[in-house]
């Protein structure tokens, strides 16, 4: 956690610390009223412990804070438990620490649910679509340029798609499988790898032609680890959303756009078509 993010979260204690005074309550006379221990309640207002916003709820509720009181309390702490990652300081080191990292925290999530709308996600990418990505990303980033290294750890990551306690979900668009990363014989590979990876039985794939009516506006790409996080990568920096609302929000859109997208069989022969038209 960096300073910054320490800092928003002892002011947001100090927040709920001042309602709990306002109210008369001492700290140990709030923690019975919740069922919680006193401790819990020390570490939230002195910042030491992250708050949830059921936590956040309870706590208004003993102090009978006024609704708009709440809300805003609500959607400050959504914003406090964005984590702003600057990919600067990420990959100050290069590309591999970030892909150990996810070799990781894949490995311990059991459903992965990713969006992509503009590429191949990395866990199904080949060595050399996987190169040209990663050389694409190093240069106005001006990363160190360990990027071989971080090929193979990239592919070491797709061990965990044959796990069989896993479940993988990828929904892509028409322009994921047609932007063209490298050469056509590249692309042409890489739709192959696709193909075939869509066959595991721990992975489903989805496609969303152009001209589908779409029931939500795509922003942008991000993925989903089991119902607890979600990542979201921007050109500056990586955002981890663990609010549960948010990672609620998310989930329904990763749904609703599920349910418009072409799947299994359908999405093998879409697949294929794209393919066959690079040769």
């Amino acid at each position: 956690m960096s300073r910054r993010q320490f800092r928003g979260r002892q002011e947001f204690g100090a927040r709920l610390r001042q309602l709990r005074q306002e109210a008369g309550l001492t700290g140990t006379e709030l923690a019975v009223a919740l069922g919680w221990a006193q401790s819990k309640v020390s570490r939230i207002e002195t910042g030491k412990q992250s708050t949830t916003t059921d936590d956040v709820r309870a706590w208004t509720a003993v102090v009978r804070a006024p609704p708009s009181l709440v809300d805003d309390l609500i959607a400050d702490l959504r914003s406090l438990r964005v984590e702003h990652a600057a990919w600067r300081r990420q990959l100050r080191a290069g590309h591999a620490p970030k892909q150990r990292a996810l070799i990781a925290l894949e490995a311990a999530a059991t459903l992965d649910r990713t969006f992509q709308p503009l590429f191949i996600p990395g866990l199904l990418q080949t060595a050399d679509y996987a190169r040209h990505v990663l050389a694409g990303l190093t240069r106005p980033r001006e990363t160190p340029n360990d990027i071989e290294l971080a090929v193979r750890l990239r592919m070491k990551r797709q061990e965990v798609l044959y796990d069989p306690d896993k479940r993988f979900r990828f929904l892509l668009t028409e322009g994921a499988l047609r932007n063209q990363v490298g050469p056509t014989a590249t692309q042409r590979r890489q739709l192959d790898r696709l193909l075939m990876l869509g066959g595991l039985d721990t992975v489903e794939l989805a496609v969303i032609p152009f001209g589908v009516e779409l029931p939500v506006v795509m922003h942008h790409a991000f993925s989903i680890e089991d119902d607890d996080l979600v990542l979201v990568e921007t050109f500056s920096a990586e955002l981890s959303l663990r609010d549960r609302d948010d990672v609620a929000l998310y989930v329904r859109v990763f749904e609703t756009l599920w349910e418009a997208a072409l799947h299994r069989e359908a999405a093998r022969q879409f697949t294929l078509r794209v393919a066959k038209e690079l040769q």
